[in-house]
Protein backbone atom coordinates (compact mmCIF):
# COMPACT_ATOMS: atom_id res chain seq x y z
CA UNK A 1 0.00 0.00 0.00
CA UNK A 2 1.15 3.49 -0.89
CA UNK A 3 1.82 6.12 1.63
CA UNK A 4 -0.73 8.23 0.31
CA UNK A 5 -3.71 5.27 0.91
CA UNK A 6 -1.96 5.05 4.60
CA UNK A 7 -2.33 8.82 5.13
CA UNK A 8 -5.95 9.23 3.92
CA UNK A 9 -6.82 5.76 5.99
CA UNK A 10 -5.83 7.57 9.30
CA UNK A 11 -6.74 11.07 8.54
CA UNK A 12 -10.39 9.56 7.88
CA UNK A 13 -10.05 6.93 11.17
CA UNK A 14 -9.12 9.94 13.49
CA UNK A 15 -11.82 12.77 12.03
CA UNK A 16 -14.58 10.71 12.04
CA UNK A 17 -14.96 10.05 15.49
CA UNK A 18 -14.25 13.60 16.22
CA UNK A 19 -16.71 14.63 14.33
CA UNK A 20 -19.55 12.58 15.39
CA UNK A 21 -18.15 13.30 18.90
CA UNK A 22 -19.13 17.13 18.08
CA UNK A 23 -22.06 16.39 16.72
CA UNK A 24 -23.84 14.16 19.67
CA UNK A 25 -22.89 16.91 21.78
CA UNK A 26 -24.64 19.67 19.82
CA UNK A 27 -27.59 17.25 20.13
CA UNK A 28 -27.54 16.54 23.94
CA UNK A 29 -26.85 20.39 24.59
CA UNK A 30 -30.17 21.37 22.36
CA UNK A 31 -31.91 18.72 23.68
CA UNK A 32 -31.35 19.17 28.23
CA UNK A 33 -33.55 17.58 29.89
CA UNK A 34 -35.96 19.26 32.25
CA UNK A 35 -34.98 19.87 36.26
CA UNK A 36 -37.43 18.09 38.60
CA UNK A 37 -39.25 21.09 40.65
CA UNK A 38 -38.06 20.00 44.49
CA UNK A 39 -40.95 20.90 47.01
CA UNK A 40 -39.33 23.20 49.54
CA UNK A 41 -39.66 22.03 53.40
CA UNK A 42 -41.76 24.26 55.45
CA UNK A 43 -39.59 26.36 58.67
CA UNK A 44 -40.84 26.30 62.14
CA UNK A 45 -41.36 30.13 63.03
CA UNK A 46 -38.57 30.96 66.27
CA UNK A 47 -41.04 31.76 69.44
CA UNK A 48 -41.08 32.25 72.64
CA UNK A 49 -43.65 30.73 75.20
CA UNK A 50 -44.91 31.12 78.70
CA UNK A 51 -46.47 27.57 80.51
CA UNK A 52 -49.69 28.93 81.97
CA UNK A 53 -49.35 27.90 86.17
CA UNK A 54 -52.21 29.28 88.84
CA UNK A 55 -50.65 32.06 90.47
CA UNK A 56 -51.26 35.05 92.86
CA UNK A 57 -52.88 37.89 91.23
CA UNK A 58 -53.14 41.53 93.33
CA UNK A 59 -54.92 43.94 91.88
CA UNK A 60 -53.88 47.55 92.68
CA UNK A 61 -55.02 50.94 91.80
CA UNK A 62 -52.74 53.88 92.00
CA UNK A 63 -54.22 57.33 93.72
CA UNK A 64 -53.09 60.82 95.05
CA UNK A 65 -53.10 61.44 98.44
CA UNK A 66 -52.37 64.44 100.98
CA UNK A 67 -50.72 64.11 104.44
CA UNK A 68 -52.54 66.26 107.06
CA UNK A 69 -51.56 66.58 110.50
CA UNK A 70 -53.34 64.93 113.29
CA UNK A 71 -54.54 68.36 114.46
CA UNK A 72 -53.35 71.33 113.93
CA UNK A 73 -54.13 75.34 114.91
CA UNK A 74 -52.79 78.80 114.58
CA UNK A 75 -51.74 79.80 117.54
CA UNK A 76 -53.94 83.64 118.26
CA UNK A 77 -54.00 85.66 121.50
CA UNK A 78 -57.87 86.54 123.05
CA UNK A 79 -56.38 89.79 123.83
CA UNK A 80 -55.30 93.06 122.19
CA UNK A 81 -52.01 93.41 124.15
CA UNK A 82 -48.56 94.10 123.83
CA UNK A 83 -46.22 90.65 123.62
CA UNK A 84 -43.50 91.16 126.41
CA UNK A 85 -42.12 87.59 126.15
CA UNK A 86 -41.20 84.50 123.48
CA UNK A 87 -40.82 81.33 125.45
CA UNK A 88 -40.78 79.35 122.35
CA UNK A 89 -38.46 78.58 119.78
CA UNK A 90 -39.42 78.22 115.96
CA UNK A 91 -39.64 74.19 115.24
CA UNK A 92 -39.24 73.04 118.55
CA UNK A 93 -40.93 70.28 119.74
CA UNK A 94 -43.32 71.55 122.63
CA UNK A 95 -45.77 69.44 125.14
CA UNK A 96 -49.58 70.53 126.44
CA UNK A 97 -49.89 73.53 128.78
CA UNK A 98 -46.25 74.78 128.10
CA UNK A 99 -45.56 78.28 127.69
CA UNK A 100 -45.25 80.08 123.93
CA UNK A 101 -46.03 83.65 124.74
CA UNK A 102 -46.59 85.87 127.35
CA UNK A 103 -48.48 89.32 127.08
CA UNK A 104 -48.33 92.18 129.35
CA UNK A 105 -50.49 91.89 132.16
CA UNK A 106 -49.38 94.59 134.59
CA UNK A 107 -52.48 96.24 134.62
CA UNK A 108 -54.80 93.61 134.87
CA UNK A 109 -52.30 92.73 137.84
CA UNK A 110 -53.22 96.24 139.64
CA UNK A 111 -56.99 95.62 139.13
CA UNK A 112 -56.89 92.35 140.83
CA UNK A 113 -54.91 93.89 143.82
CA UNK A 114 -57.81 96.90 144.07
CA UNK A 115 -60.08 94.63 143.82
CA UNK A 116 -58.68 92.08 146.48
CA UNK A 117 -58.33 94.89 149.09
CA UNK A 118 -61.98 95.81 148.33
CA UNK A 119 -62.86 92.65 149.28
CA UNK A 120 -61.25 92.84 152.28
CA UNK A 121 -63.75 95.44 153.51
CA UNK A 122 -66.85 93.63 151.76
CA UNK A 123 -66.09 90.64 154.42
CA UNK A 124 -65.14 92.66 157.23
CA UNK A 125 -68.96 94.68 156.49
CA UNK A 126 -70.80 91.31 155.71
CA UNK A 127 -69.54 89.22 158.65
CA UNK A 128 -70.52 92.65 161.07
CA UNK A 129 -74.29 93.08 159.86
CA UNK A 130 -74.70 88.99 159.93
CA UNK A 131 -74.21 89.07 163.37
CA UNK A 132 -76.05 92.45 163.69
CA UNK A 133 -79.19 91.06 161.85
CA UNK A 134 -79.24 87.68 164.45
CA UNK A 135 -80.39 90.28 167.26
CA UNK A 136 -82.18 92.38 165.16
CA UNK A 137 -79.95 95.40 165.34
CA UNK A 138 -80.34 96.20 161.37
CA UNK A 139 -82.88 95.55 159.00
CA UNK A 140 -82.57 92.33 156.45
CA UNK A 141 -81.84 94.98 153.75
CA UNK A 142 -78.70 96.51 154.74
CA UNK A 143 -77.88 92.63 155.32
CA UNK A 144 -78.59 92.24 151.82
CA UNK A 145 -76.76 94.98 150.37
CA UNK A 146 -73.91 94.09 152.02
CA UNK A 147 -73.80 90.66 150.89
CA UNK A 148 -74.50 91.13 147.57
CA UNK A 149 -71.49 93.78 147.12
CA UNK A 150 -69.60 91.15 148.08
CA UNK A 151 -70.30 88.83 145.62
CA UNK A 152 -69.89 91.17 142.90
CA UNK A 153 -66.48 91.80 143.74
CA UNK A 154 -65.46 88.25 144.20
CA UNK A 155 -66.86 87.84 140.70
CA UNK A 156 -64.77 90.52 139.49
CA UNK A 157 -61.83 89.16 140.71
CA UNK A 158 -62.38 85.74 139.04
CA UNK A 159 -63.15 87.78 135.99
CA UNK A 160 -59.70 89.43 136.17
CA UNK A 161 -57.92 85.86 137.17
CA UNK A 162 -59.87 84.89 133.66
CA UNK A 163 -58.07 87.60 131.59
CA UNK A 164 -54.53 87.24 133.21
CA UNK A 165 -54.34 83.86 132.72
CA UNK A 166 -55.23 84.64 128.84
CA UNK A 167 -52.08 87.00 129.29
CA UNK A 168 -50.66 83.74 129.12
CA UNK A 169 -50.70 81.95 125.62
CA UNK A 170 -49.46 77.63 126.60
CA UNK A 171 -49.82 75.18 124.39
CA UNK A 172 -53.09 73.61 123.80
CA UNK A 173 -51.37 69.90 122.96
CA UNK A 174 -48.53 67.72 121.96
CA UNK A 175 -46.74 69.05 118.95
CA UNK A 176 -44.31 71.25 117.23
CA UNK A 177 -44.06 74.95 116.73
CA UNK A 178 -44.18 76.26 113.24
CA UNK A 179 -42.63 79.84 112.48
CA UNK A 180 -42.91 82.34 114.72
CA UNK A 181 -44.27 84.89 113.32
CA UNK A 182 -44.46 88.04 116.72
CA UNK A 183 -41.85 89.37 118.71
CA UNK A 184 -41.47 91.28 122.21
CA UNK A 185 -42.73 94.35 122.04
CA UNK A 186 -44.95 93.70 119.22
CA UNK A 187 -48.97 94.49 119.89
CA UNK A 188 -51.43 91.60 119.13
CA UNK A 189 -54.84 91.94 118.75
CA UNK A 190 -57.20 88.66 118.50
CA UNK A 191 -56.98 88.22 114.66
CA UNK A 192 -53.13 88.41 114.84
CA UNK A 193 -51.30 84.50 114.14
CA UNK A 194 -48.09 84.05 116.44
CA UNK A 195 -47.45 80.82 115.25
CA UNK A 196 -48.97 77.40 114.52
CA UNK A 197 -48.46 73.89 116.25
CA UNK A 198 -48.94 70.85 114.53
CA UNK A 199 -49.18 67.64 115.83
CA UNK A 200 -47.37 65.64 113.51
CA UNK A 201 -46.69 62.24 115.51
CA UNK A 202 -48.87 60.28 113.90
CA UNK A 203 -50.30 62.03 110.24
CA UNK A 204 -53.40 61.35 108.06
CA UNK A 205 -53.05 60.36 104.72
CA UNK A 206 -56.45 62.00 103.25
CA UNK A 207 -57.42 60.14 99.14
CA UNK A 208 -60.32 59.78 96.83
CA UNK A 209 -61.73 56.77 95.96
CA UNK A 210 -63.72 56.03 92.45
CA UNK A 211 -67.18 55.05 93.16
CA UNK A 212 -66.48 51.52 91.54
CA UNK A 213 -63.83 50.59 94.68
CA UNK A 214 -65.71 52.37 97.47
CA UNK A 215 -67.02 48.92 99.03
CA UNK A 216 -63.78 47.51 98.63
CA UNK A 217 -61.26 50.46 100.86
CA UNK A 218 -63.05 49.70 104.15
CA UNK A 219 -62.03 51.02 107.68
CA UNK A 220 -59.46 48.99 109.29
CA UNK A 221 -58.00 48.11 105.37
CA UNK A 222 -54.11 48.66 105.42
CA UNK A 223 -52.83 50.68 102.36
CA UNK A 224 -49.63 51.08 101.38
CA UNK A 225 -48.15 54.82 99.85
CA UNK A 226 -45.17 56.78 99.18
CA UNK A 227 -44.04 60.38 99.17
CA UNK A 228 -41.29 62.14 97.06
CA UNK A 229 -38.97 63.20 99.43
CA UNK A 230 -37.89 59.56 99.70
CA UNK A 231 -38.35 55.99 98.24
CA UNK A 232 -39.84 53.96 101.69
CA UNK A 233 -42.77 53.30 101.82
CA UNK A 234 -45.48 53.49 104.21
CA UNK A 235 -48.25 52.09 105.88
CA UNK A 236 -51.49 53.52 106.68
CA UNK A 237 -54.90 51.97 108.28
CA UNK A 238 -58.21 53.55 107.08
CA UNK A 239 -60.10 55.35 109.75
CA UNK A 240 -62.81 56.61 108.22
CA UNK A 241 -64.74 57.66 105.02
CA UNK A 242 -66.71 60.17 104.32
CA UNK A 243 -70.90 59.74 104.65
CA UNK A 244 -71.35 60.76 100.90
CA UNK A 245 -70.11 60.94 97.53
CA UNK A 246 -68.34 64.12 95.76
CA UNK A 247 -71.33 65.16 93.13
CA UNK A 248 -68.54 66.42 90.93
CA UNK A 249 -66.19 63.73 90.77
CA UNK A 250 -68.42 60.58 92.39
CA UNK A 251 -65.46 59.65 94.47
CA UNK A 252 -65.49 58.97 98.18
CA UNK A 253 -63.31 60.89 100.43
CA UNK A 254 -61.60 58.07 103.00
CA UNK A 255 -58.81 59.37 105.16
CA UNK A 256 -56.30 56.57 107.08
CA UNK A 257 -53.48 57.03 109.53
CA UNK A 258 -49.90 56.33 109.60
CA UNK A 259 -47.31 56.58 112.04
CA UNK A 260 -44.87 58.93 111.61
CA UNK A 261 -41.29 57.94 113.84
CA UNK A 262 -39.03 61.13 113.79
CA UNK A 263 -41.39 63.36 112.08
CA UNK A 264 -40.10 62.57 108.60
CA UNK A 265 -43.75 62.74 106.75
CA UNK A 266 -44.80 66.81 106.58
CA UNK A 267 -48.53 67.76 106.98
CA UNK A 268 -49.18 69.25 103.18
CA UNK A 269 -46.93 66.84 101.18
CA UNK A 270 -48.14 64.32 98.17
CA UNK A 271 -48.98 60.66 98.82
CA UNK A 272 -49.01 58.24 96.13
CA UNK A 273 -50.87 55.04 97.19
CA UNK A 274 -51.04 51.61 96.17
CA UNK A 275 -54.63 50.22 96.81
CA UNK A 276 -55.42 46.73 97.38
CA UNK A 277 -58.53 45.91 95.36
CA UNK A 278 -58.43 42.52 94.52
CA UNK A 279 -56.54 39.23 95.28
CA UNK A 280 -56.73 35.77 93.67
CA UNK A 281 -54.61 32.59 95.02
CA UNK A 282 -55.46 30.87 91.74
CA UNK A 283 -55.35 32.91 88.89
CA UNK A 284 -54.12 31.97 85.36
CA UNK A 285 -51.78 34.68 83.90
CA UNK A 286 -50.55 35.31 80.62
CA UNK A 287 -48.54 38.13 79.62
CA UNK A 288 -50.03 41.32 78.08
CA UNK A 289 -47.20 40.89 75.01
CA UNK A 290 -49.72 37.66 74.41
CA UNK A 291 -52.95 39.03 73.55
CA UNK A 292 -54.25 39.71 70.32
CA UNK A 293 -57.46 42.23 70.22
CA UNK A 294 -60.65 40.42 67.47
CA UNK A 295 -63.92 42.19 67.09
CA UNK A 296 -64.87 39.44 69.17
CA UNK A 297 -62.25 40.40 72.31
CA UNK A 298 -59.16 38.38 72.71
CA UNK A 299 -57.30 35.64 71.32
CA UNK A 300 -54.13 34.12 71.83
CA UNK A 301 -51.83 31.62 70.26
CA UNK A 302 -51.57 28.13 71.97
CA UNK A 303 -48.86 25.62 70.68
CA UNK A 304 -49.95 21.84 70.88
CA UNK A 305 -48.10 19.17 69.05
CA UNK A 306 -45.62 22.67 67.85
CA UNK A 307 -48.22 23.73 66.08
CA UNK A 308 -49.87 27.17 66.71
CA UNK A 309 -53.72 27.00 67.61
CA UNK A 310 -55.71 30.26 67.93
CA UNK A 311 -58.42 29.89 71.12
CA UNK A 312 -60.11 32.80 71.64
CA UNK A 313 -60.23 34.20 75.82
CA UNK A 314 -62.23 36.04 78.19
CA UNK A 315 -60.07 38.27 80.60
CA UNK A 316 -60.35 39.29 84.04
CA UNK A 317 -57.94 41.49 86.04
CA UNK A 318 -54.95 43.57 85.01
CA UNK A 319 -51.34 44.59 86.18
CA UNK A 320 -48.31 45.74 85.09
CA UNK A 321 -46.70 42.85 82.94
CA UNK A 322 -49.94 40.50 82.90
CA UNK A 323 -53.39 39.71 82.19
CA UNK A 324 -55.76 37.55 83.68
CA UNK A 325 -57.85 34.99 81.49
CA UNK A 326 -60.92 33.54 83.61
CA UNK A 327 -62.29 31.49 79.89
CA UNK A 328 -60.34 30.11 77.29
CA UNK A 329 -56.98 28.24 78.75
CA UNK A 330 -56.15 26.28 81.00
CA UNK A 331 -53.19 25.10 83.27
CA UNK A 332 -50.48 23.92 81.30
CA UNK A 333 -51.24 25.97 78.36
CA UNK A 334 -48.23 26.92 76.31
CA UNK A 335 -48.84 30.44 75.25
CA UNK A 336 -47.03 32.13 72.77
CA UNK A 337 -45.75 35.37 73.55
CA UNK A 338 -43.72 36.67 70.64
CA UNK A 339 -43.04 36.50 66.38
CA UNK A 340 -47.24 36.50 66.38
CA UNK A 341 -47.67 38.44 62.97
CA UNK A 342 -45.80 35.71 61.50
CA UNK A 343 -48.06 32.98 62.81
CA UNK A 344 -51.17 31.49 61.56
CA UNK A 345 -53.51 28.68 62.86
CA UNK A 346 -51.64 25.33 61.88
CA UNK A 347 -48.06 26.91 61.86
CA UNK A 348 -45.02 24.83 63.05
CA UNK A 349 -43.49 27.11 65.50
CA UNK A 350 -39.91 26.17 67.53
CA UNK A 351 -39.71 27.12 71.18
CA UNK A 352 -35.93 29.50 71.82
CA UNK A 353 -37.31 30.11 75.21
CA UNK A 354 -40.25 29.20 77.73
CA UNK A 355 -40.91 30.54 80.79
CA UNK A 356 -43.68 29.83 83.08
CA UNK A 357 -46.04 32.59 84.20
CA UNK A 358 -46.57 33.66 87.51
Amino acid sequence: MSNHSLQTRFITLFYIPALLLLLTGCVVKGKEPERKAVAAIPQATPVDGNIVQPSVLKQQMEVTGTLVANQQVDIVSELTRKIVRVNVKEGSVVTKGELLFQLDDADLKAQLEKLRQQEKLAVLNEERLHDLIKHEAVVQQDYDQAFTNLKVLQAQISELQVMISKTLIRAPFDGQIGIIKVYPGAIVSTNTVLTNIQDNSVVKVEFNVPEKYTSIITPGSEQTFTVASDSRQYKAAVIARESKLDQNTRTLLVRAVAQNPGRVLLPGQSARLNLSLHSSSNALLVSSQALMPSSQGYNVFVSRNNKAELAAVEIGERNPYSVEIVKGLQAGDTVVTSNLLRLSPGSDVRFVTIKSQK
